[in-house]
């Protein structure tokens, strides 16, 4: 009878252990890429449907613009109402209560905003010089809201180099491209004066009164902000806040109303300032758990039609 040596048993363990070792990797290994497959495939399936909302609520928006009938724009039609935040489940539930406590905990808000109640930079393009009364102001606009003094003549250098001059056919050939070739980037957004060197409070600041819209547009003075109307009109915040509180009881009809509200020496310009307005911003926000998916939209109104000329969607990690 014959034994086996220790140091033969040992190896025999060893490999034992070793062959477990490699059973077990494999193992956690093939149940990891399971885990992170199905991780993937629900965050796909989460942000496709998360779009689709934000796509119906955006229709829904434009729906609610293109019925607006009223000649005028103001903070008193349907339109200005935000959506407040909801839970989804009871838009879906059509049954019973349970029904709806097993729905999704997804919680969609919104609201519209008039893009003309801020002002349009594409003013400052108009022309082969920049016009005295756009230029004040911006200047007045930029000093009223504490951006440095400089600020103006960056964001005026900046757009003029970045779109050429309409008086040049070359140079309008060109800006219809998006791209100047030579100069700056065409910004598209506000977001993009960084491109001309503004720091991010700067644009943080002038963010709630300036807008950068496809062609030149007129104030809506039924929904500007007393600082745009200020700056828009060459007046003092008090005037100002005088028109913002008139129009609350009464919105103004057309221009000449605004005068009941100012000096009499103060001359509204031609095609500066309106009542209403075609363009707006759409705004939908959709919670999902510790996640908000963001959609801002700018839809344009002409016609009774209803267009999307530019949309963003921005992911945010709540803090909990």
């Amino acid at each position: 009878m014959t034994t086996r040596k220790p140091a033969q048993r040992g190896a025999a363990l060893l490999t034992a252990m070793i062959i477990v070792t490699l059973i077990a990797s494999l193992a956690g290994g093939m149940v990891w890429q399971q885990y992170r497959a199905v991780q993937i495939e629900a965050a796909d399936r989460a942000r496709a449907q998360s779009a689709w909302v934000l796509q119906g609520a955006l229709d829904w928006a434009r729906l609610i613009l293109k019925t607006d009938s009223a000649a005028i724009d103001s903070y008193s039609d349907f339109w200005a109402t935000p959506l407040a935040e909801s839970r989804l489940s009871t838009f879906l539930a059509a049954e019973s209560s349970s029904a709806s406590d097993e729905g999704p905990e997804a919680f969609l808000s919104g609201f519209i905003e008039d893009a003309q109640a801020r002002y349009n930079l594409r003013a400052l393009l108009g022309g082969s010089q920049v016009p005295p009364a756009e230029e004040l102001t911006l200047k007045l606009l930029c000093n009223q809201v504490n951006v440095s003094p400089g600020t103006a003549t960056i964001i005026i250098d900046g757009l003029r180099a970045a779109f050429p001059s309409a008086a040049s056919a070359a140079a309008s050939a060109a800006s219809t491209v998006g791209v100047s070739t030579s100069g700056p980037l065409q910004p598209a957004s506000l977001d993009q004066l960084s491109w001309f060197g503004l720091d991010a409070d700067t644009i943080k600041r002038l963010q709630p009164y300036v807008v950068l819209l496809p062609k030149t547009t007129p104030v809506n003075l039924n929904t500007a902000p007393r600082e745009v109307i200020a700056a828009l009109l060459n007046v003092n915040l008090a005037d100002a806040e005088r028109l913002v509180q008139g129009r609350k009881s009464q919105p103004l009809k057309n221009t000449a109303d605004a005068a009941n509200f100012l000096s009499a020496n103060v001359q509204i310009g031609a095609g500066r300032a309106s009542v209403n307005s075609s363009y707006f911003i759409v705004t939908g926000r959709l919670r999902l758990d510790e996640r908000q998916l963001e959609q801002r939209s700018l839809v344009e109104r002409q016609n009774r039609t209803t267009t999307v000329l530019a949309r963003e969607r921005v992911s945010q990690l709540l803090d909990r």
